[in-house]
């Protein structure tokens, strides 16, 4: 199929198929590991099953974007955003169960009586919300201060940089991202998430009472976005040559990779869980700081170096429209599921505990995640708000990373405070931005949204 794709002829050889096969080698060790049921001691276990990890969303990533060339322009967003994160599912879902088993044999603490170890179910909600916070704290923030070194870059040599479709402007010494109309549509949903997810921190558990709301959110989304118009989407490296494949090997080639980072998920998910547990206790490191960021890294680094790849080419839109969408999905169907998989590991409708400390974790995540879509609610983010995202993320990591008890939690708390006030302020301030968006992302028919983009 040539060049149908949006792909480019790669120059000289491509090596995406050796890139394929280097990415499928770096997770076999994890794979064996599994199949053998071998272990080399808690870190190293950690490390080998983490690669399998992450070459599994490598190869999920690389089939979902080849994919996006047989179905719709939204469609293939949302597609692309829910399997990017499906690693993290994974991982997150082996805490869950875990924690639900450990609610069935102890009750609502999930641990022994006595027992001071971290409670399963505290676990599960850590790794979720660490896995949004890096979304946004760093994913976000990445895709405008690349390319906004880009453009510096490339205006310090003569040349005339922009981005795509007119969508990456430099104002003065600002660099701005600025997305289309069509964004307006995951956007609006994410802060329909995000307001209802405010309500969770005032809870004792995460219930099926949400599973209703949370993904109902989500089917509400992706019935939105199915509408979108069909368009060539643009492709690099091994989704772009498994993309310019005829029609059957194009989609046996990327049904195949599902099938293969599939399997390797989940070979690998529960023994990469454990082991970071097991990390955790031989080295003296907490196992709640391990989860919440050690593991969200391994399955969203191949997302976030993806979108970095994007924004350095400055294809801005495309990136920045990709983890908003992930944003989504992480923030309405991953959250929503995890009181169904407690519920059946646990064997009774309980929901989800949520103890004191997680109370608090769920707060700043929800909060950062309304001051981000504050942030975007023109359509478009500059540097300054890239820099508040990950200053703000870097602050509240570096202070968890070495704070404890009472200071920890006010640590918590406080930036919550700040993330709930400037986003207060900006909403205020952009009201009339905030009703364009709200009408565009519910309501405006997307022949209409994409009719500015078309001219």
């Amino acid at each position: 199929m040539p060049d149908s794709a949006g792909t480019s002829p790669p120059r000289g050889r491509d090596r995406s198929p050796l890139l394929v096969a280097g990415t499928v080698a770096l997770a076999l060790p994890g794979v064996v590991m599994s199949v053998a049921g071998l272990s080399i001691s808690p870190p190293v276990d950690a490390l080998l099953y983490g690669l399998a990890i992450v070459g599994a969303a490598f190869l999920l990533s690389w089939a979902a974007e080849a994919a996006q060339v047989d179905i719709s322009a939204g469609l293939a967003i949302a597609l692309l955003a829910l399997v990017a994160v499906l690693p993290e599912y994974a991982v997150d879902f082996v805490f869950t169960i875990q924690g639900g088993n450990a609610y069935q044999q102890y009750g609502p603490t999930c641990l022994p009586p006595g027992s001071t170890a971290q409670s399963p179910c505290g676990l599960a909600l850590a790794n979720m919300t660490g896995a949004n916070r890096i979304l946004v704290g760093i994913g976000w923030a990445l895709v405008v201060l690349l390319a906004a070194i880009r453009v510096r870059r490339d205006a310090s040599r003569g040349r005339d940089p922009h981005g795509d479709g007119g969508t990456l402007r430099r104002e003065g010494h600002s660099t701005r991202v600025t997305l289309l109309r069509t964004d307006s549509v995951p956007l609006v949903f994410l802060l329909v998430a995000t307001l209802y997810s405010l309500t969770l921190p005032f809870r004792v558990s995460i219930t099926l009472v949400d599973l209703v709301v949370l993904v109902g959110i989500f089917v509400g989304y992706s019935i939105r976005v199915a509408r979108a118009p069909a368009e060539d989407p643009e492709l690099i490296g091994p989704s772009a040559w498994v993309g310019r494949q005829a029609a059957t090997p194009r989609r046996a080639w990327y049904i195949g990779l599902f099938v293969v980072a599939a399997a390797i998920i989940l070979l690998c998910a529960e023994h990469f869980a454990d082991s970071l547990v097991e990390t955790g206790t031989e080295l003296g490191i907490s196992q709640f700081f391990l989860v919440q960021w050690l593991a969200p890294f391994a399955s969203e680094a191949p997302e976030l170096l993806v979108a970095g790849l994007y924004a350095w080419r400055l294809k801005t839109t495309d990136a920045l429209a990709a983890l908003v969408s992930s944003k989504v999905n992480q923030w309405s169907l991953l959250v929503g599921t995890l009181p169904l998989v407690f519920a059946l590991a646990s064997g009774s409708l309980h929901g989800l505990p949520i103890d004191g400390e997680q109370r608090e974790e769920l707060l700043l995540t929800a909060a950062q995640s309304l001051f981000a879509v504050a942030l975007l609610v023109t359509l478009s983010i500059t540097v300054t708000g890239a820099l508040a995202l990950v200053g703000l993320f870097a602050l509240q990591f570096v202070l968890a990373a070495v704070l404890s008890g009472p200071l920890q939690d006010a640590e918590l708390l406080i930036i919550s405070g700040i993330y709930v006030v400037l986003a207060v302020a900006l909403f205020a301030r952009r009201w009339r931005s905030l009703g364009s968006l709200l009408r565009d992302g519910l309501r405006t028919p997307y022949a209409e949204l994409t009719r500015e983009q078309e001219r």
